[in-house]
């Protein structure tokens, strides 16, 4: 049967629109499959970056870890550092390694951010890698205000920007000299503050997270200058303490029993010698001033975190460069290696982290980064030697180091297993030896006791070890001939 005239074009062309309309229909197939994965991998990210926390740091200068009131200090006024012990993991035995100078902040400084231990930093991070590099590097956004004191060329390298920073040791706060800088750019000139600097900081990283929007986690970190010396608060604050001034440490003593080595620093210079205890008591009253000034901004800033609606996936750190003696022992520095120097208080809360708890596992503050590194997924810099101590905040664990050992120059070592304690002054010579069970103040040297004799050379041993360990270029401790 022959196909009427027409019929074949006909059909040609009723092929043609299939096929295109088959072409068309896969081509919208292909589309809506691109489109569909690239919302997917958008998501993705967007969930990954959701799950990586944001890191509030919070850092003040000569802090005693007795300093603050829900541990026990019924004398100083710091609501806001009581909330966060509350919502947060505190480590009563976190200690600063010490150091080979008397800027002993310095050190603490290199250390809390490489994670080296004391022998193995440069002061000033010459050639060191960080750990707020590598939070950048793994995306993080980190940022700085307040003090740095690891020199001017390291911080413009390891954060993003900065705004109001305070290259130095100790400066007067109501005139402070502060710089800015962004994108690893320049540090701009140095302009006075404007303001009481520790109000600044906190303006600033208040300016900071009210930036945050979720996009990308931030590291923020916040340098206080205070409580440093010198102690300079609002009047109010003063006037306050000073109208019932604190009472002086149980272990007051006038002067220090011998020569440590070190007692002519600036520091112990701050006050005549012998000690008086109503100077000794104002100088307290001052510092407790300055904790309170600080506390407040420091509820500004928390309150910051909390309306830019990322405080549930932020994780907050609040610790010391070191403490402080304030007439313990008869000194005033931090240039000695007792506990009320050498402990600052460290503070980790956040979600999933546990609340109102205390831990006593003995560790450093140069664990803390390593600590946030771990939970936050981040891999440690080169060098870094630091102990996470997420075991511990999982609860898989209730130690961290077996023990502590702490350096100041040459003239002082000491070690801790938790319990007991050894200081040796190598140039005296001497060593003392303290239950810190039954005597956390240091106040009876128990180094004397025939009893104490093979307890003693356990300890010089294990000081000996953590010597070795960590590269001292002091020659091995030994006991000191019996008189």
């Amino acid at each position: 049967m022959r196909t009427p005239e027409g019929t074949g074009v006909s059909l040609r062309s009723r092929m043609r629109n299939v096929v295109a309309k088959a072409s068309a229909c896969a081509r919208r197939r292909r589309h809506l499959l691109h489109l569909t994965l690239v919302l997917v991998l958008a998501a993705t990210s967007q969930a990954g970056d959701a799950a990586k926390p944001n890191i509030l740091f919070l850092f003040s200068d000569d802090q005693r870890a007795d300093s603050i009131a829900a541990l026990g200090n019924g004398r100083v006024r710091t609501p806001n550092l009581d909330r966060l012990v509350n919502r947060g993991t505190t480590f009563t035995r976190a200690y600063c390694m010490g150091a080979m100078q008397g800027a002993v902040c310095v050190p603490s400084r290199a250390m809390l951010m490489t994670g080296r231990s004391l022998f193995r930093i440069h002061e000033q991070l010459k050639e060191q890698e960080t750990w707020p590099e590598r939070f950048a590097a793994a995306g993080w956004r980190t940022f700085i205000t307040g003090k740095w004191h690891n020199g001017a060329a390291s911080v413009t390298r390891v954060f993003d920007d900065g705004r109001a920073v305070f290259l130095g040791g100790m400066t007067d706060p109501l005139t402070a000299p502060v710089q800015d800088f962004s994108t690893h750019g320049a540090l701009s000139a140095k302009q006075p503050s404007g303001k009481h600097v520790v109000e600044r900081f906190a303006d600033e990283a208040v300016t900071f997270l009210a930036a945050q929007n979720g996009s990308q986690p931030f590291l923020c970190y916040v340098a206080f200058n205070a409580p440093h010396d010198p102690r300079v608060a609002p009047t109010a604050y003063h006037t306050a303490y000073r109208a019932d001034p604190p009472v002086v440490p149980r272990n007051f003593m006038p002067q220090h029993p011998f020569d440590n080595g070190e007692l002519m620093v600036r520091d112990e210079k701050l006050l005549p010698t012998p000690r008086d205890e109503t100077a000794v008591r104002r100088e307290i009253g001052d510092y407790y001033a300055a904790i309170t000034f600080m506390d407040e901004q420091i509820g500004r800033i928390l309150a910051a975190l909390e309306s830019s609606g990322q405080a549930g996936n932020t994780i907050i750190v609040f610790s010391s460069d070191h403490g402080l003696a304030l007439g313990s022992h008869g000194l005033l520095g931090k240039q000695n290696l007792y506990e009320h120097s050498m402990r600052a208080p460290l503070i980790i809360a956040g979600p999933g982290l546990p609340a109102g708890k205390r831990s006593a596992a003995l560790c450093h503050l140069l664990d803390i980064f390593p600590t946030l590194g771990d939970l936050a997924g981040v891999p440690a810099p080169t060098g870094s030697e630091g102990q996470s101590l997420g075991p511990v905040l999982r609860g898989q664990s209730d130690t961290a180091r077996p023990l502590i050992g702490t350096a100041y120059r040459k003239v002082q070592r000491a070690v801790t297993d938790g319990r007991w304690k050894l200081i040796a002054y190598p140039q005296v010579p001497r060593v003392q030896l303290f239950d810190l069970q039954s005597d956390p103040d240091e106040r009876q040297d128990l180094a004397g006791d025939p009893a104490n004799a093979v307890r003693l050379a356990g300890l010089v041993t294990a000081l000996q070890g953590w010597q070795r360990a960590h590269g001292d270029p002091l020659p091995p401790i030994t006991l000191p001939p019996v008189p």
